[in-house]
């Protein structure tokens, strides 16, 4: 795995090119790396983006002009590898261009450009898309950043999230179900918040991850219950939000997403997929956010 670094007086970051995705982000101020070193006994990962699609299609497959095409969890770009097409001490773009091996499972010829800033306390992270076929492209992309808990206090009940957003009051969550491994569709659950905080628990991700609708998080922070705040991430703007971790891990992943898993029994085609972004032909879609050391 070929990885660059990109720093400044506060952070340095160090960036993969498989995936595009930081492995190591470290804060010079509190002398600590915030993110998950990947571990495959919890989760082998650290923050990679999710393109061409957040979460998992029902059945893991879609439908594209009558069509249908496999297409895993989360899809491929967090496993292939980028080309970088610029760098400079302080930032760092790679590029994945479709090919023969991309269609075979996502139709859609498109250019996907990760950039890194470390921009004073922040790595902001800026996704473009850019369609290069004759007709529309449909897709979903997001993040899925770890967030790992101090060294000397690993116990997940000892921290808690503080939302600033519409959220801040109360959430409305969307559930996934086990056993259908997609959500319900229409079923939500209303969750109070006292100043708003989530108190995390182990318990909290049990039923996998939490899946929240309708622009609820601007910013949302980690928080250890002496006050410390470890990271926050910067999603304002952001349509949906997960977040998740794995009863029992030191971490917890908070996630910025646009369009996110599909809601269980959808057989519609991608096109009328709830949240899908559509892009014209040689239009180009960005969106951002930032982790906040």
């Amino acid at each position: 795995m070929d990885t660059r670094l990109i720093e400044n007086e506060y952070l340095q970051a160090e960036i993969s090119d498989v995936g595009a995705e930081p492995v190591f982000l470290w804060d010079k101020g509190a002398r600590r790396n915030v993110l998950w070193r990947g571990d495959d006994h919890f989760w082998g990962r650290h923050a990679p983006v999710l393109f061409p699609n957040v979460g998992r299609h029902f059945g893991d497959v879609f439908r594209h002009k009558g069509q249908v095409y496999s297409l895993s969890q989360h899809g491929f770009a967090r496993d292939r590898v980028f080309t970088c097409v610029a760098e400079q001490p302080n930032s760092l773009s790679l590029q994945l261009v479709s090919d023969d091996a991309t269609r075979e499972n996502y139709p859609f010829p498109f250019v996907l450009t990760v950039t890194h800033q470390a921009v004073g306390h922040q790595l902001v992270t800026i996704w473009q898309v850019r369609n290069t076929g004759n007709e529309p492209m449909y897709f979903t992309i997001g993040g899925h950043p770890a967030f790992v808990l101090l060294k000397n206090d690993l116990a997940m009940d000892h921290y808690y999230l503080k939302i600033e957003g519409s959220g801040a009051g109360g959430l409305t969550v969307v559930r996934i179900d086990p056993k259908a491994g997609n959500p319900l569709p229409g079923v939500t659950e209303d969750w109070a918040l006292t100043d708003g905080r989530l108190p995390l628990t182990d318990a909290l991700f049990e039923a996998d991850a939490i899946i929240l609708d309708n622009h609820q998080i601007d910013r949302i922070s980690l928080v250890h219950n002496s006050g410390d705040r470890l990271v926050t991430v910067d999603a304002g703007g952001f349509p949906n939000f997960g977040i998740w971790s794995k009863p029992g891990a030191p971490f917890v992943c908070l996630e910025p997403w646009v369009g996110r898993t599909d809601d269980a029994g959808f057989t519609g085609e991608l096109s009328e997929k709830p949240g899908i972004i559509t892009l014209d032909a040689g239009e180009t879609f960005e969106a951002r956010y930032a982790i906040e050391l």
